[in-house]
């Protein structure tokens, strides 16, 4: 069960990351990363970020980019929080593929 406390860090992690993400993306044309869902853990020390990248082909590629500059994401994200939060949580990055399973299913109940 998640506290108070963790439903509002998710959230603002969740906004700040997207706008983030919304950021560099921007450079990159064609290609949408947005920030699904965000778990912090009870202590707060980590966060759980899942990611839906479009195209859906491209997504371990751009997975693997965004983990090997994690560090730097953690760094946009302490000076956009750096009044709400003491301590930035560590990032951890995983891919979202619900919406991948939702169109499968939609495929397979129209056949």
């Amino acid at each position: 069960m998640e506290s108070t406390r963790q439903a509002k860090i998710s959230r603002l992690l969740q906004k700040d990351l997207s706008e983030i993400f919304r950021m560099q993306t921007a450079k990159t044309h064609g290609v949408i990363v947005s920030v699904s869902a965000v778990r912090t853990s009870p202590d707060l020390s980590v966060a759980k970020v899942y990611l839906s990248i479009f195209p859906s082909d491209k997504s371990k590629e751009i997975l693997d980019n965004i983990e090997a500059s994690s560090k730097t994401i953690r760094y946009e994200l302490a000076q956009q929080v750096r009044f709400q939060l003491r301590k930035v949580p560590e990032l951890q990055f995983y891919l979202d593929d619900s919406l991948d399973y939702i169109e499968n299913i939609d495929k397979l109940l129209q056949q």
